[in-house]
């Protein structure tokens, strides 16, 4: 039986993600249901697809995955099932599929168009839960949907090259738990643009000219302990998803804090490249 996955801002606080998985039991007795996160930021699309993006790829495919962030039906922010990479996502047409499947191109799309379905204001429960399950059956997207075309493009997003391609202007698109902050400035653009140059990397007030592959890089282990950078010095590296990230090396956020603390950045600040 095909997983499906529940992706929300709901928290866990309230009833409604006990709610979604007894729907979903109610229907199918033996389900396999995988929580990847209720704890999104209000509205936060950008975030919810930064999880979404660095975790679906290690579900099957055939896995279905429902979204519940900014879920509510209106004429610019339709429900739509959409089929990328062999995964089949349910969520509205809020712009966060396209920067999920930025490198993969959409298999199928579709408006859900379920007969006689609630209009209320829950639509994760009584709309998307009923086709997850339709898919898990597998029932087709034609008998709950029609093609669509029109997939939201939210282009802000994006790093931005100026001058000729001397700079890059990023902005924060997450912060983890350990209070790291992730930029939207991947490797490979990185990369392509540098071709080989020194760079300044400015966050705030605080400039950076290395990009590590490890936190740990950080220590030069043949240096005495005295001499050396460690526990609370800044880094910038390359994560594990590609993207670039500021941290402080074994910094305790409820404590002394993070980058995003101790740097002053918050979603959405901007994070600047020059290449020298």
């Amino acid at each position: 039986m095909a997983i499906i996955t529940l992706t929300t801002d709901f928290g866990l606080k309230d009833h409604f993600v006990g709610a979604l998985k007894g729907a979903i039991y109610k229907e199918l007795a033996d389900a396999k249901i995988v929580d990847i996160s209720h704890n999104i930021s209000a509205f936060n699309i950008q975030e919810c697809a930064y999880i979404l993006k660095n975790s679906y790829k290690n579900f099957p495919e055939g896995t279905i995955h429902i979204v519940g962030v900014d879920s509510e039906s209106t004429p610019e922010n339709q429900h739509i099932i959409v089929l990328v990479d062999g995964h089949y996502f349910i969520t509205a047409n809020n712009g966060m599929i396209g920067l999920i499947a930025s490198e993969a191109k959409a298999e199928k799309v579709v408006e859900i168009n379920l007969p006689n379905s609630v209009k209320g204001t829950f639509p994760v429960l009584d709309i998307f839960v009923k086709v997850a399950c339709h898919i898990v059956r597998g029932g087709t997207l034609e008998v709950v949907g029609k093609p669509f075309e029109k997939l939201k493009e939210l282009k802000e997003f994006s790093a931005r090259i100026s001058d000729d391609g001397q700079k890059i202007t990023g902005s924060v698109i997450y912060i983890d738990h350990y209070g790291n902050v992730v930029t939207n400035i991947q490797k490979g653009l990185f990369e392509a643009y540098r071709k080989g140059r020194p760079f300044e990397l400015h966050a705030r007030t605080s400039l950076i000219t290395n990009i590590l592959n490890r936190y740990s890089d950080i220590v030069n282990f043949d240096l005495d302990k005295s001499q050396r950078k460690g526990s609370g010095d800044l880094l910038a590296l390359f994560n594990s998803s590609g993207y670039i990230e500021l941290a402080i090396y074994k910094s305790n956020v409820k404590t002394v804090g993070g980058a995003s603390t101790l740097l002053g950045l918050d979603y959405r600040d901007t994070i600047t490249i020059n290449f020298l």
